[in-house]
This record gives C-alpha cells, structure tokens and sequence, in this order.
C-alpha cells in the first residue's frame, strides 16, 4: 500500500526570505531517506507565474505551479513564508502583498492545515486566518503584528505555536523546528528527532520553547541591574537571596523587586530561577554530568528542586529534556 499522498504548497514572491524556502523542503527530503522509501509529500512551490522568484538573499527560484494552475485541488499542508523591509534606521518590518494575501486566503479554504514561516505571520493575519487565534512570528516584527491585527493573540516568545489547524514559527532557522514538528504530527516523534540528527539539529525544540534565553534579554535600562545580572552568573550555583542581592546593589529588598519589576519584567526570585535552568539546560545539552551534579552546579542542590523548577518553566523534566536535546 503506498503512502498518503501529501500535497504541500509552498507560497512564493519576490523578495521572500530564501530559507523559509528551502528550509521545509530538506526536512521532508530527509525523512524519505529515514523511511527508506516515499513518505507522500509532494512538495510544489507556487507562484503568480512561472517566472523566477528573486528572494532576499538575491538567489532566483523557479516556481512549480501558479496558484491558478492548483485550482481546486486538495492541499495538505499550505506554507506561507515570509519577507520584511529594513530601513535607514534598521527597523524592520514585515511586508504583505496584497495579491498574495488573496490567494492564500482562497487556497486556505482547501487545505488540512496552514502554516506561516517567521514573519509569513502577517501575511495570514492579513488574510484573516489568524483572528481568534494565538499566534507567533519573528520576534522584531511582533510589536507590529499585535498593533495591526489586535484580533489575534500574538505571543512572540515560543519557537512555533499550533492552533487548531494553524501553525505559525518564529524565524529564521525555526523553519527547521516547525517542519518537523509538522513531521512529528504526521509520522511521530521517533522519527522526527531522527530527521532532526540528520540536520545536525542538536534540539528539536518543543512549540513552548522560548525564542530567547536569559543572556539575550534587552540590556538592562540601569547599570546596577546589569551589573546584579552578571553577577547572578558568575554565582549561579551560590545561595543567592533577595537580601543578598539587594546588600550587593545597596539598595532595599524593597527597592530591589521594584526595580526588577520595571527593568526586566519579573522578580529577582523568577530571574535567578530562569537564569538557573538556563545554565541547568546548557549542562545537560553539552556534559555527561550526573542530575545530581547538575542540581549542585546550577544552584538547586537537589534534584527534586531542579526537576520541579523544569516542570515550571519548560513543562518537562532534565531527563526528558536530556534526552531530546542532547548534543552528540
């Protein structure tokens, strides 16, 4: 019996970002190899001609199909990639053909699923596929989704969300996470992370999965709260307490939570802890160390702790997390 056929229409037009492209079609690519035979994808890319598609990398892409040629066609998967513009300041933002819009509105009414790539976001928004919905794009184009469209939900920290039938990922190389979660849906988990290797992906990132980590948060907007954060690193596995904290910026415990509060965000306890599982992830990413010496080092002393501070923040346990993110 030969495998379900899997129609996946990949939209193109000029200016688009190269490996929103390309990135989707070398996971499915590698899953044939994985399976050792045809795993029913047939991927086309399809435009409003079939004249070549200059991206933004300046690299020409011949397109399949146009999307008159489609027709009404069942579509399995449907992927909008995206583009942006950046200007003499360097503020980016996405860009939206108008033209394009249209035609991923009426090719969306016969696919099984939808999925945008990094800022390919705004261009479902636009098409009105996302309204209701909880959504994520490139984390520099956010702020200009959420304005534009405050009917959607936009959440720019996960790596891709999934909603319903619709799928958005952050950008650039979370095209990679987002096809093979696309894979994982379709053919599970096993071989998904088996797809995942053969790209020398040392994660398959889960949809929670932030974009950002502790150490790529905006720099602080005072000087004493930056130097507190870098000192929270150099001590990550000491006791470190609020009094501590506040003796060492010689300020009041008062004043300390205040200060995290508008700088960062969070509490000086949420961000210890964040910035403790983070060194915790990088341990069982790239050493062989024991959970307990992991505890030991991260600042959590026990494994409980640490296992419990996991389950909060990233809803699985260092075990689990080793297991699926381990570089080899």
């Amino acid at each position: 019996m030969g495998a379900i056929e899997r129609f996946v229409v990949i939209v193109l037009f000029d200016h688009v970002d190269l490996l929103d492209v390309t990135g989707p079609p070398e996971v499915f690519a590698l899953l044939r190899r994985e399976m050792n035979g045809e795993t029913g994808y047939r991927v086309a890319l399809a435009a409003e001609t079939l004249d070549p598609v200059t991206t933004s990398a300046g690299v020409r892409v011949l397109p399949d199909i146009t999307f008159a040629e489609i027709g009404d066609r069942g579509i399995d998967t449907l992927v909008v990639p995206g583009a942006v513009d950046v200007d003499a300041d360097g503020r980016v933002r996405a860009l939206s053909d108008p033209a394009v819009v249209e035609w991923v509105r009426r090719l969306a009414g016969q696919t099984r699923r939808v999925a945008s790539v990094c800022v390919g976001a705004h261009i479902l928004a636009d098409a009105g596929l996302l309204d209701g919905r909880r959504a994520t794009t490139h984390w520099s184009t956010a702020t200009q989704l959420a304005a534009e469209h405050p009917a959607v939900e936009v959440d720019a920290d996960p790596i891709f969300i999934r909603d319903e039938n619709v799928w958005t990922g952050a950008g650039l190389t979370a095209c990679l996470d987002l096809a093979l979660a696309l894979v994982a849906d379709d053919f599970g988990d096993a071989l998904a992370l088996r797809v995942a290797r053969q790209l020398v992906m040392f994660l398959k990132r889960p949809s929670g999965q932030s974009q950002f980590s502790v150490s790529l948060e905006p720099i602080s907007t005072t000087r004493r709260i930056d130097d507190l954060r870098h000192y929270i690193t150099r001590h990550i596995g000491d006791q470190l307490t609020v009094a501590g904290l506040a003796a060492e910026a010689h300020v009041s415990e008062r004043q300390l939570t205040r200060i995290f509060k508008t700088d960062l965000g969070t509490t000086p306890a949420a961000y210890i802890e964040s910035a403790r599982v983070e060194f915790a992830r990088n341990q069982l990413e790239t050493t062989d160390h024991t959970l307990e010496r992991v505890a030991t080092l991260s600042g959590f002393n026990t494994t409980d702790t640490l296992t419990r501070a996991f389950r909060r923040t990233l809803d699985t346990t260092p075990t689990e997390y080793r297991n699926r993110f381990r570089i080899t």
